[in-house]
């Protein structure tokens, strides 16, 4: 069987993805990626970049951080009001 310089690319690809995956995971701990991810999450990394252009609207990126902060607090009182409701505390 001869392989075409296509096939030998695509083994050469998924074998770096595996390597990558498989290093992430014994190289950083599942709670600091998380952690990471939570702390990029709240900062709206994900606005940045987003118009077009490359550019970021501050107003955009600052909604999504009040907007996402808010949530967090309505989650706590939800989950305070529902500790409540099954006389918990």
């Amino acid at each position: 069987m001869t392989e075409t310089p296509q096939d030998r690319e695509r083994e050469s690809r998924e074998a770096l993805e595996r390597v990558q995956r498989d290093s992430e995971t014994l190289g950083t701990s599942s709670l600091s990626r998380t952690s990471n991810r939570l702390r990029d999450h709240f900062s709206a990394k994900d606005a940045i970049g987003d118009a077009e252009g490359g550019g970021t609207d501050p107003i955009e990126l600052w909604g999504r951080r009040i907007g996402r902060a808010l949530s967090v607090i309505g989650f706590v009182v939800l989950a305070y009001w529902l500790a409540v409701q099954l006389r918990l505390l």
